[in-house]
C-alpha cells in the first residue's frame, strides 16, 4: 500500500476522531481507512492510536508521528499549488484600498500597464486613507501607512522613504533657500493637520522645529498643490512628493536632515494559498515602490 496514502488516511483519523468521519473525507470505505492505519502501524513497528469502544485518541508517538506526517502532506500541497498556479492566467475581480496620495499619484498612473499584462483581471478600487478591516470590507489587499500590529494579516513592506521637505523652484528664487533645518523659522511653510513640528536628524540624534506660516491644510493633496503654487515649504511623505521633485516642480530641500518616513505596506488576509491575481499585484506595488 502507498506510504503517503496511509500517511494521508491517519492524518484524517486523528484531525477528526474517527474512522467514519475519516473515511467521509476521502470518500472511501471506513474499512479501507482502518486497513491503511493498520498497515501504517504494522511498518512503523509502533501504535499510533488508542482504540476503544467509544473513540480514538493519539498516543505519544502518535501526536509526534502527526506533526511530521502534517508537515509532509503540506508540503507536497505546497509544491503542487506552485506547480498548477505558474500554469495559472490571473483572472477575476481583485478589491483594492490604498491611500488617495498613493492611489492617484503612484497607482493610477500605471494601471494601464497592469491592465495590459493581466487583461482577465478587474479591478476594483477604493481610496481610503484609514486602516480598513479587510475582512469586514471583503477586500482582497489593502495599501496601509504606518506601523501595522495586526498580526491576522500577511503583509509585505512596500517602502519607508525619507519624509521630504520641499518648495517651488519660484518660491526659492524669491525668498532662499534654507541651509539647515533651524533657518525654516524665517520661512512660510505650509502647516498640515499634524501641526507645526517637523522633525530632522541632525548630528544622529532627533530634533524638531516649530515652523509658522499663512497655510493650514488638511490631507496630502493639499498640502502638495499649495507647494506646486509656490505658497511656501512643504514636509510629507516621500510618495506625496516623489513625482514632482523627479520632474523638477518642486526641489527637496534639508535631505542630509531628513528622518525617515512613515512605512508603506502591502497587506492581505491570512491565506495558505495567495491566488495568482493577488500575487502578481503584490509584485506590481513592489516593481511601483522601489
Amino acid at each position: 500500500m502507498n506510504k503517503l496514502l496511509m500517511m494521508l488516511a491517519f492524518v484524517r483519523v486523528a484531525e477528526s476522531g474517527s474512522f467514519t468521519a475519516a473515511a467521509a473525507k476521502l470518500g472511501v470505505s471506513v474499512s479501507a481507512v482502518a486497513k491503511a492505519v493498520t498497515r501504517l502501524e504494522e511498518d512503523l513497528g509502533v501504535q499510533l492510536l488508542v482504540r476503544s469502544t467509544r473513540k480514538l485518541a493519539l498516543n505519544d508517538d502518535g501526536r509526534e508521528f502527526l506533526v511530521r506526517c502534517q508537515r509532509i502532506l503540506d508540503d507536497i500541497e505546497d509544491a503542487e499549488f506552485s506547480v498548477k498556479s505558474a500554469r495559472e492566467t490571473p483572472r477575476g475581480r481583485l478589491r483594492m484600498v490604498m491611500p488617495a496620495m498613493f492611489g492617484r499619484l503612484t497607482f493610477l498612473p500605471r494601471v494601464a500597464e497592469f491592465n495590459e499584462r493581466y487583461p482577465n483581471i478587474i479591478l476594483d478600487l477604493s481610496f481610503d486613507d484609514r486602516p480598513v478591516n479587510l475582512i469586514e470590507r471583503g477586500v482582497d489587499v489593502a495599501v496601509q501607512v504606518g506601523e501595522l500590529h495586526d498580526s491576522n494579516y500577511h503583509t509585505r513592506l512596500l517602502n519607508r522613504g525619507p519624509r521630504i521637505t520641499a518648495a517651488s523652484p519660484a518660491y526659492l528664487k524669491r525668498y532662499g533657500e534654507p541651509k539647515v533645518p533651524e533657518n525654516l523659522t524665517s520661512h512660510n511653510c505650509i502647516i498640515s493637520n499634524y501641526g507645526p513640528i517637523w522633525p530632522f536628524r541632525k548630528r544622529g540624534r532627533l530634533i524638531e522645529v516649530s515652523v509658522q506660516g499663512h497655510l493650514v491644510v488638511t490631507g496630502g493633496e493639499a498640502i502638495r498643490e499649495a507647494a506646486l503654487l509656490g505658497l511656501g515649504i512643504a514636509q510629507s511623505n516621500w510618495w506625496t512628493f516623489r513625482h514632482d521633485v523627479e520632474a523638477g516642480t518642486l526641489r527637496p530641500l534639508l535631505e542630509p536632515y531628513a528622518v525617515e518616513g512613515r512605512s508603506l505596506s502591502i497587506v492581505y488576509p491570512p491565506t495558505r494559498h495567495v491566488p495568482s491575481k493577488l500575487r502578481v499585484m503584490v509584485d506590481f506595488l513592489l516593481m511601483l515602490c522601489k
